[in-house]
């Protein structure tokens, strides 16, 4: 099978998480990814941790395979001019400065195009390129906040919550992953490139999906609800004797199977529960006798109970568990990768199975500034000569 992505060059001047997380998938794909990173820190999550793996943070490992690490200071004109270069042999650029900064280092999209029509340029930003909050600093949390997921996220009458990944910076991702890809077929029947403006809180408002339309059409204003839905029941999570199960009863046939499974069979055929409309009217009874029940068994038994189930069910598992969980275990997506000096690397890899292309992990994340030098000299023709007075200058390193 070949690289769906062969032969795509990616200019990647992203940092933290929404734009790699883009340029990541992309390159799982077969794009050629270079990581532009400053002067002797690189991406900000090279430092997050711990934890480490020889001295590298395992979330910056986490976000950067299939890339190749440059060294440059956009700050400086020689750094621009390398930037410009690699811009006009590049089909695709993605960064996630302020708006506005990377015009003033003179390579914002007007800059870049009239060097490269066919580029495809993608800025990824927290609020977007105009509007009051343009200047804000873009951050998962505030994103989250501001665009509602923290206000329905947590437990029924408690305290707002963050979510245990930031979901707001990863669904940016994969919308400008899904963008970048629309645009390079449009430029297949056009011939040019064209802007992408993709931001956190539109995303963020994007997937409020089915609670945004409530309160637009229905006036309805969300809240927390835990584990639980707001428009199923039972849909949950429930305590066993050993930890917690999430189960549901998405239609009356699913309800009465559930109810068979636990042997609550007088739960099935009492007449407040005989509809959902009727189960979310008297939510809060029947979710009582459910959970003394389900406090009986084991997660484990639990599962033998229900494994031919029609109905959702699954244990919420710790992360040792999930990796050791025989679905995932089966899917292969983790997979290892030898880093030049971490050595053996097991990483998740991508979620996405094509049945006429890869999409696998080529290369490990790489050290800071590892490929300048290669970069430099292979593809833009400098002279070693010249690659020494660049990091004599430090404009490369």
């Amino acid at each position: 099978m070949s690289d769906a992505l062969a032969g795509i060059r990616i200019l990647d001047l992203t940092r933290v998480l929404a734009g790699p997380y883009c340029t990541q998938i992309l390159g799982d794909l077969g794009a050629d990814v270079l990581k532009i990173e400053r002067l002797k820190t690189g991406d900000d999550t090279r430092s997050w941790g711990p934890p480490f793996i020889s001295n590298i943070s395992c979330y910056f490992l986490s976000i950067n395979r299939n890339k190749r690490s440059v060294c440059v200071n956009l700050k400086s004109s020689e750094g621009a001019e390398i930037i410009k270069k690699l811009a006009m042999q590049s089909d695709v650029l993605v960064e996630n400065y302020l708006p506005g900064k990377m015009s003033s280092y003179g390579l914002g999209y007007e800059d870049i195009s009239k060097l490269n029509p066919k580029l495809i340029y993608c800025s990824i930003s927290g609020y977007g390129s105009e509007g009051p909050y343009a200047s804000r600093p873009g951050y998962d949390v505030i994103a989250s906040s501001i665009g509602g997921l923290i206000h329905v996220t947590g437990p029924e009458g408690g305290e707002p919550c963050k979510t245990g990944v930031a979901l707001t910076d990863l669904a940016t991702g994969l919308y400008a992953h899904g963008a970048i890809m629309a645009a390079l077929l449009q430029r297949q029947k056009t011939g040019v490139g064209q802007k992408i403006d993709i931001n956190l809180l539109s995303t963020q408002i994007a997937c409020l999906v089915n609670l945004g339309a409530n309160y637009l059409l229905a006036g309805q204003e969300a809240k927390r609800w835990g584990t639980a839905h707001e428009s199923i029941v039972p849909y949950q999570a429930f305590k066993t004797s050993d930890g917690y199960m999430t189960v549901g009863g998405a239609n009356n046939r699913q309800f009465k199977e559930l109810c068979l499974k636990i042997q609550r069979q007088d739960l099935a055929s009492d007449p407040k529960f005989q509809t959902n409309p009727l189960r979310v009217e008297n939510r809060n009874e029947l979710i009582q006798a459910i959970s003394k029940t389900m406090l009986a068994k084991t997660n484990a038994e639990w599962n033998d109970i229900f494994q031919d189930a029609s109905f959702p069910f699954g244990s919420i598992n710790t992360l040792a568990q999930v990796f050791e969980d025989p679905q995932v275990k089966y899917s292969g997506i983790v997979q290892s990768v030898e880093h030049p000096t971490a050595g053996s690397l097991k990483l998740v890899g991508p979620p996405v199975q094509y049945s006429g292309a890869d999409n696998r992990i080529r290369l490990p994340p790489p050290e800071l500034g590892q490929h300048t030098e290669e970069i430099l000299r292979n593809r833009l023709g400098y002279s070693m000569e010249q690659v020494e007075e660049l990091r004599k200058l430090s404009v490369v390193n």
